[in-house]
């Protein structure tokens, strides 16, 4: 018991000595990163969606624009 306590209090002191901290223009700065990376991978993915169509099943009328091509030819 002795020793889960000693883990707890040492976890305590690195984490408010030791641990460097973002300040809050940093925070600010990695979320909005985040979130510009998110919507980037979200719009390749809806490109891709789009290009290739989305076929769950077989009345789906949406084929992409690669199904239209094979159409086509």
């Amino acid at each position: 018991m002795a020793s889960i306590k000693s883990y707890i209090e040492e976890s305590y002191q690195e984490l408010v000595h030791k641990v460097t901290w973002p300040s809050w223009k940093e925070l600010q700065e990695a979320a909005i990163l985040v979130f510009i990376a998110s919507l980037i991978i979200a719009g390749v993915v809806f490109l891709m969606d789009y290009v290739f169509g989305v076929r769950p099943g077989e009345d789906v009328v949406w084929k992409g624009l690669i199904g239209y091509l094979y159409e086509l030819l």
